[in-house]
């Protein structure tokens, strides 16, 4: 009997049949555009072995001008199609199912030739898009068809159109970027003929037996979105076009609201996707922050969906269903949601992976095999860089040592789970917990070796981290002052005014840390949806609350400052320090850059302004957290050179820079890889 009846039951799709209701959704990695079609064709079996019962490409452009960026990847050529095929008689071989996924970006489309509805200008792109006359329409559609035809004959076993996340059939969709007065605006009967007539075109190019996914934008979150009823009688015109299921998109890429990142309660959408069960008569899949089995089984079988769709679970872990189905759930590399590996590289033109998983679209360079020389290892320190080095050489049949001077695995993460939205990281160390004691690993806890304790090994490695830097402030040894080790890792009191010295992350987590009252949004999600003002599309169009965020007043007043006379949180990451900037905002935090620390008196904080160190003043607070940035913590490695043994070095050890997990872990596999 499994514990997941729901999940892993079979989805009779008439022509074909669903191994269970897991759809790994799509996620633009990169990879097609290297070229190396082996590596693309790999990274989808694997995770077609993993159990996903349908997997769905990055998005393929239709043509040149709907390309994500130029050169962006797409069906054009039989040599395009060859190159397809690998990918398909790959997964298929596998016992798996995929479609690819067409996305056209209309204005999004980072290059000077996008078009759209209408000439608006996207928030996110420096492109003003042409906007399209009746033979360009028509050009679009006929190119949707051409893609969809070609993705079939490449051995594809359906498309999905992609029509959310405000890319270009979604622009004709709402007001707030189709003015046309034509047969394509005004009316919503006109503004959505494009979508459908896509989905027509579609099904004709592609017969019958062919699987037509259309992802609709079931809220919108930007202003002038759709209302609920015009999304009710979009999907039901889609399943009239022809479409065979519908998946749900939530929020345009340009809105203000985070939809999937780790501070997103889980299932925070679905809620949206179950207004529409019922509406319609072919299969619901629903979308975003769904990363366990036991999440996916609740939003099955709370009558949310007919199938749930999960991206990145599938990075951090590929084998997510076989080990749902084996009932080895708590073996699940844990997706946390924090984009800095997938959606953080992709925006940055690198290719995609997983922090917790540094193989993800590195399956053919990466490898785990079994060693043919077996190794005694030690490793020094048990956070993310030694962990994962301690867990890859064990796979591989290494002898390893694990020593921390902690009583607890996880090092910095341990401190990182208590800010508020990062709860996604207390899995991660439990996941690292239980993965270490179902190994061979010998962990000594509670241990601060010395060199001593480290000879006779065939491999020594240092993962000791990192220490606080010292600002040299005069006056710092004041009682008033307190480290971010203290706050978070001693629970030392703070008081009711408060300065923080240093404005990278760990100063971010810091001020959420200090300003939340009470229980974390991120577990309460009627609060989260206040926070950012989100609301039920059928009371207001596109889902946002006409009366705006409604954030939980903050527990301190926080100042938070830095040296560098630029805006505070630029080093965040790519897709999320937006929104670390706007939780802030809304939390009253007062930013000050360009502040030069002068003493620290009873009082308070001394600062001045500027390279002339103008404006001297002083700012008045219980206390004050230094957070200025870390130093590798080397002594161990020190010791070991001073003897004349050879040791490698990883994670803050090696480079401290912020607290960076994906740095680490990527490090520590890589290393244990090679030994």
């Amino acid at each position: 009997m499994t514990r997941y009846p729901n999940l892993l039951a079979p989805l009779d799709l008439g022509f074909t049949t669903l191994k269970n209701r897991v759809l790994m959704g799509s996620m633009h990695t990169g990879l097609e555009e290297r070229g190396d079609w082996n590596r693309v064709a790999e990274f989808y079996a694997a995770r077609a072995r993993g159990g996903a019962s349908l997997i769905v490409t990055g998005g393929m452009s239709p043509n040149e001008e709907g390309g994500v960026f130029p050169g962006a990847a797409g069906l054009f050529s039989d040599q395009d199609i060859a190159n397809h095929k690998t990918v398909t008689d790959r997964v298929h071989a596998e016992g798996g199912k995929i479609a690819m996924q067409i996305l056209h970006a209309g204005r999004y489309a980072y290059g000077p030739n996008c078009v759209s509805a209408s000439p608006v200008k996207s928030p996110i792109s420096p492109f003003p898009p042409k906007e399209l006359d009746e033979e360009g329409i028509q050009k679009q559609i006929d190119d949707f068809a051409t893609a969809a035809a070609r993705a079939k004959e490449a051995g594809y076993d359906g498309v999905e159109v992609m029509g959310s996340e405000g890319y270009f059939l979604n622009q004709f969709l709402v007001t707030h970027t189709n003015k046309r007065e034509d047969r394509w605006g005004g009316s919503y009967e006109n503004r959505m003929r494009l979508p459908i007539e896509v989905v027509k075109a579609v099904r004709a190019a592609v017969g019958p037996d062919f699987i037509v996914i259309y992802r609709l934008s079931m809220i919108d979150l930007v202003p002038n979105g759709s209302t609920f009823d015009e999304v009710v009688q979009l999907a039901k015109e889609v399943e009239a076009a022809g479409a065979t299921i519908i998946n749900t998109g939530i929020g345009w890429h340009e809105a203000r609201i985070p939809t999937i990142a780790t501070s997103v309660p889980r299932a925070a959408f679905t809620w949206v996707t179950k207004k529409l069960m019922g509406q319609v008569s072919i299969p619901v899949i629903t979308s975003n922050r769904i990363n366990t089995p036991e999440v996916g089984e609740e939003v099955l079988a709370g009558g949310a969906a007919d199938m749930v769709s999960m991206a990145r679970p599938f990075l951090a872990d590929p084998d997510f269903v076989v080990k749902a189905a084996e009932d080895r759930a708590g073996e699940i590399a844990p997706c946390i949601a924090c984009n800095q590996a997938c959606l953080d590289h992709t925006f940055g033109g690198k290719i995609s992976t997983c922090l917790v998983n540094p193989r993800a679209c590195y399956e053919t360079e990466l490898s785990y095999e079994m060693t043919d020389t077996p190794k005694s290892i030690a490793i020094v320190g048990a956070g993310p860089a030694g962990l994962s080095t301690a867990l890859v050489a064990d796979e591989r049949g290494h002898k390893v040592t694990l020593f921390d001077r902690a009583d607890e695995v996880g090092g910095q993460l341990n401190m990182a789970k208590k800010i508020p939205g990062k709860e996604e990281f207390i899995g991660l160390v439990e996941w690292y917990d239980r993965m270490v004691q179902a190994s061979d690993i010998d962990l000594q806890l509670g241990r601060d070796v010395t060199a001593d304790d480290l000879t006779g090994f065939d491999e020594v490695i240092i993962a000791t981290g990192v220490t606080p830097r010292d600002p040299g402030i005069e006056g710092q040894d004041s009682d008033k002052v307190l480290s971010y080790v203290d706050v978070l890792r001693h629970g030392a009191p703070v008081g009711d005014k408060v300065a923080i010295i240093g404005a990278g992350g760990i100063g971010f987590d810091i001020a959420e840390f200090l300003t939340q009252a009470g229980e974390s949004p991120t577990e309460n999600l009627e609060e989260w949806l206040a926070e950012w003002g989100v609301t039920d599309p059928e009371t207001a169009r596109g889902g946002l609350a006409p009366d705006g965020p409604k954030p939980e007043a903050p527990a301190r007043h926080v100042t938070l400052m830095q040296r560098k006379a630029k805006a505070l949180g630029k080093g965040l990451g790519k897709t999320t320090g937006w929104i670390h900037r706007a939780t802030l905002k809304m939390k009253g935090v007062e930013m000050v850059g360009g502040v030069n620390y002068e003493r620290i008196t009873d009082e308070g904080l001394m600062v001045s302004s500027g390279e002339a160190r103008e404006n001297p003043r002083l700012v008045e607070v219980d206390n004050i957290i230094l957070c200025a940035g870390q130093l590798p913590e080397r002594s161990v490695f020190d010791q070991l050179a001073d003897k004349g043994i050879s040791a490698h070095i990883i994670g803050g050890a090696d480079v401290a820079a912020e607290l960076d997990a994906k740095r680490a872990i990527d490090q520590g596999s890589r290393l244990a890889a090679s030994l």
